[in-house]
């Protein structure tokens, strides 16, 4: 490893070693960063929250910083999930291994390199150095300064001009290349806990003394990630820079633009990737004997599915969230057509479908991507189904089951004598251990029962009728088609996704109950509407308070 490679890697594992102890060991709203080499006073502000890039917002900075065409390589470390939480809240004290900051600092060299070389050079560094071969202070400020207030999300500090600038000026002196200065200031910066994390910071309020509020940059971050999932851009930096933001009519006004704009897609995509658990698709595996139709290319097409759908209803037709539930309207595409034995023809475009009425496919719990992924490898489960609407849809937490329970007569699938799932459970729940979890899972999961664990549609299990019968909180139905009707009409879908924008929003889960029915009852004055919910989400001042305790805190600053 060179000394140069090392230089920059130091740096940042300094920084992030100090952000990873302090976030993880502590609740992240309560700790505070400690000064050390790496942290620098500052009397202005103080850091109450710090959430790490997920790997989307990563490849979504690195695009829109420097361009669609720089390759974004390798493996990235995941955010561990909190048990019945975001992986938003999961990155407020998400830390960083050295392994995984090693995979970041040759991400970072690879993304240098890329920038500055000779067909995207021009576009960052403004004018010539006066020398390619020597340091040149004020052209590399001229091009670092820019690119780190985009990167760090709001203006370098003279500190941090002075520091990568001579940085630059020793990469320089080394190599005898002012470009490969540049490289390794700007790999610095990529490994840099101020962007690899969304730092937080806090300013007195002037309108209310002693109380906190979140400064112009990091409202920006706010408003950027939520709705567009990515940085915040120039104009949006530029209005921080003004004070733009501080203003309620202002800020709506730019949150309003935002969510009508074509990149809100992208936000919704990640709020309900989020929201649905699709990191869990990563994991998925079918039994080739048991499921021939299934293989990678059909594994790639089900969250695209089920995102589409999403999509489509949600803002192309500006449909009703509950509609999610009982649309017959999706897309598909030809490795899909197999699954759903519907001719597609020979492209393998997405095209849009409507199912039959007779199909028993309503919503998105009638997509093969939500059945596959809540079933086993070998076979259907109605709990995993019954609990994953309970938990995602509903918000209702599901206990585990205890680690001594016998799941033999579950898994027997071959059993004449119990052909059905149903009977296999109704034999299963007698046990008093595992009865009242399976009585709050089970009815639901077994309305879906005509669909197999890839989600294709069956009659019968083990030559035996499928009974889909199901029920929910005292409500009884018939299928898939039973079961989003009363999902649609039950208030809890609608309080549930709700306080998940809200969670999204700030990487905490929503504790007010009265901020949450607040933001409920203009859901549902606005119809329901997605793009009304996030936009009542992105200008309430409850999704930028400054909780009480992070007020006593020490003004402290993430440095270099």
């Amino acid at each position: 490893m060179s000394k140069l490679r090392l230089s920059t890697l130091a740096l940042g594992l300094s920084g992030l070693a100090l952000a990873g102890t302090v976030w993880t060991n502590l609740p992240a709203d309560k700790a505070v960063a400690q000064e050390s080499a790496t942290v620098r006073a500052e009397p202005d502000f103080r850091i109450v929250g710090m959430r790490r890039l997920t790997e989307t917002q990563y490849r979504n900075a690195i695009a829109d910083v420097f361009g669609p065409d720089i390759r974004v390589a390798g493996r990235f470390e995941p955010i561990v999930r909190p048990v019945h939480e975001l992986i938003a809240s999961g990155a407020r004290g998400s830390s960083l291994s050295p392994a995984g900051l090693e995979r970041f600092d040759a991400r970072a060299r690879l993304v240098a390199t890329q920038v500055f070389a000779p067909a995207h050079r021009a576009q960052f560094v403004p004018g010539a150095p006066a020398s390619e071969t020597a340091a040149d202070d004020a052209c590399a400020r001229r091009t670092l300064d820019p690119l780190g207030r985009l990167l760090f999300r709001r203006p370098l500090t003279g500190s941090e001009s002075a520091f990568y600038a001579s940085l630059a000026a020793k990469a320089t002196g080394a190599t005898g290349s002012f470009g490969k200065g540049l490289e390794l200031a700007l790999g610095a910066m990529l490994v840099s806990p101020n962007f690899l994390y969304v730092i937080e910071r806090a300013e007195p309020d002037p309108a209310a003394p002693g109380k906190l509020r979140l400064d112009a940059w990091s409202r920006a971050s706010r408003l950027s990630f939520m709705l567009w999932n990515t940085t915040p851009g120039a104009a949006l930096l530029d209005a921080a820079g003004k004070g733009t933001l501080n203003d309620p009519q202002h800020f709506r006004a730019i949150a309003s633009r935002m969510v009508e704009s074509p990149r809100f897609e992208g936000g919704v995509r990640a709020f309900f990737t989020d929201m649905l658990l699709f990191e869990k698709f990563d994991e998925m595996a079918k039994d080739p004997v048991v499921y021939p139709y299934f293989n990678q290319d059909v594994a790639q097409a089900l969250p695209e599915q089920m995102l589409r759908t999403i999509t489509d209803h949600l803002l192309t037709r500006e449909g009703d969230y509950r509609g999610l539930f009982t649309t017959r309207r999706t897309w598909i595409n030809r490795p899909l057509g197999a699954v759903y034995q519907v001719p597609v023809g020979n492209s393998r475009d997405w095209v849009p479908i409507e199912f039959a009425a007779d199909s028993d496919r309503a919503g998105l719990l009638g997509q093969a991507g939500f059945l596959a992924l809540y079933s086993h490898s070998g076979r259907s489960s109605p709990t995993l189904r019954g609990k994953a609407i309970r938990e995602l849809l509903m918000c209702q937490p599901v206990p585990n089951p205890p680690g001594n329970v016998n799941f033999t007569a579950v898994q027997d699938t071959a059993n004449k004598a119990m052909p059905t799932a149903r009977v296999r459970l109704d034999a299963h729940s007698t046990d008093p251990v595992c009865a009242g979890c399976h009585k709050i899972t089970d009815p639901i999961g077994l309305s879906l029962e005509r669909f197999d664990g890839i989600g294709a549609f069956r009659a019968s299990e083990n030559d035996a009728p499928i009974d889909n019968a199901g029920g929910m909180d005292g409500a009884t139905f018939t299928g898939g088609d039973g079961l989003g009707k009363t999902l649609a009409e039950s208030a809890d879908t609608t309080m549930c996704v709700a306080s998940r924008a809200l969670e999204y929003a700030t990487g905490r889960p929503a504790e007010n109950a009265d901020t949450v029915e607040a933001l409920l009852g203009r859901f549902e004055s606005g119809g329901y509407r997605i793009r009304q919910l996030f936009l009542d989400v992105a200008t309430m001042p409850e999704a930028y308070a400054v909780p009480a305790y992070a007020a006593p805190a020490p003004a402290v600053a993430l440095g270099k």
